[in-house]
């Protein structure tokens, strides 16, 4: 049963419109009022630093001094190396030692179906604690910096009644480089010009507000850019009001860290994913959800998983009209290939024709990714997700000085 099942949808779309502090109101003993979901794939090299970096957070702290709790939830889909048992470790030796064990409990969750989307169905749906405020999700290959990032976070769902999603500043570990190739300098251009646009939920670290977050449900066949589904039907109210983008708010002095991809074999690799994902989310979005009925998008997880369990194929039929109705591949979705450039425009004085060669290069990868994405989709498709591994955050060292870090975290 979903949480709004049976109840009016006017009633519903109030609760999802009207939040409540959480500062002030006492919880029942023992009940955890934060959860985090850390989902892994194949992780064994990127886990144990990935744990330690959670653990060195104020969060337990400040929990601490109030008695709260905070669940952290291991959610293993399919892995086939380490990674479970190295995250059993971890989490063994902290409730042993860690000077404030008494604010988490921590476990792992082993899946024997592969696939982020299932897992994160599962967690939010199915293993997340019931009374948890906020849920907060984290993918395994990342290291949080910022030692207040995840309070930051938390206070951000906690103080302001408006944002229902809550970001941190994702940095890329060759930031911290203090010379850079020709190479990283335009990775980090690139960045720079995503990063430009308001509301950006990045995927590999987020918080939502759980009754939100358990109206959501993601399809099987979306296999990339839950964020932008997710983000979506958050800032539109599950699409009933005009978007607001101020319902995702970043935190301030919150951001993680993650490996750059370099090369141009996993660029093109990563961008014809985020193509696929775009151009479902675009499908579903644009189109599909927006025929459902009022009652049907506010029982939004109720109605999806009812498609994929009696109609199992019912997305995968969408995106075979999509792609049969459309004449070329750059058609994709809207502004498929020129949102590289059109982003460039918030980006203001010099600093725009600094940033125009890493603009104009990712328009050329785009060209290609999409070119990638229509004919895998059209020639039809196996679920895509493939395997990234981040070695390099291995000697990766979070309190080492970065040059640009405080720009681009105030940015």
């Amino acid at each position: 049963m979903t949480h709004f099942e049976g109840k009016d949808p006017q009633l519903i779309l109030r609760e999802l419109m009207t939040h409540e502090p959480w500062i002030a109101p006492a919880k029942e003993k023992g009940a955890v009022r934060l959860s985090l979901g850390i989902i892994v794939r194949n992780e064994e090299e990127a886990i144990g630093p990935m744990l330690e970096s959670v653990f060195r957070q104020t969060l337990f702290e400040e929990l601490n001094k109030r008695g709260w709790l905070c669940e952290i939830i291991c959610v293993a889909n399919g892995c086939t190396d380490r990674t479970v048992e190295i995250a059993e470790r971890v989490f063994a030796e902290k409730m042993a030692t860690h000077p404030f064990a008494s604010s988490f409990k921590c476990r792992v969750e082993s899946l024997a179906r592969p696939g982020k989307l299932h897992a994160w169905n599962q967690y939010v749906h199915r293993l997340s604690a019931r009374e948890a405020e906020g849920l907060f999700l984290a993918d395994g290959d990342i290291l949080i910096h910022h030692l207040e990032t995840l309070w930051n976070m938390y206070l951000v769902l906690a103080q302001n009644e408006t944002a229902t999603a809550v970001t941190d500043q994702p940095l890329k570990d060759i930031a911290f480089k203090q010379r850079n190739t020709w190479r990283e300098r335009i990775s980090l251009a690139t960045s720079r010009i995503t990063q430009s646009r308001p509301a950006q939920l990045t995927g590999q670290l987020y918080g939502i507000r759980s009754a939100v977050a358990r109206n959501i449900y993601l399809p099987r066949d979306l296999m990339a850019c839950e964020d932008g589904f997710i983000k979506a039907l958050v800032c539109t109210y599950f699409l009933t009001r005009p978007e607001s983008l101020e319902r995702v708010v970043r935190a301030r002095d919150a951001s993680h860290v993650f490996q750059a991809y370099m090369g141009l074999v996993e660029i093109v690799r990563n961008q014809k994913r985020q193509m696929i994902g775009q151009t479902i989310v675009h499908i579903l979005v644009d189109g599909y959800l927006k025929r459902l009925r009022l009652e049907e998008r506010l029982n939004l997880a109720e109605t999806l998983q009812d498609k994929d369990r009696f109609e199992p194929d019912w997305l995968r039929a969408l995106i075979h009209a999509h792609i049969a109705k459309i004449r070329h591949f750059w058609q994709l979705f809207p502004g498929a290939l020129g949102f590289r450039l059109a982003r460039l425009d918030a980006i203001h004085g010099w600093r725009k024709i600094v940033h125009f060669p890493a603009a104009a290069l990712g328009f050329v990868i785009s060209l290609l990714s999409c070119w990638l994405a229509y004919r895998f989709l059209k020639e039809g498709f196996q679920i895509y997700w493939p395997d990234t591994k981040s070695p390099r955050l291995q000697e990766f060292k979070p309190d080492s000085p970065a040059k640009d870090v405080c720009e681009l975290t105030m940015r």
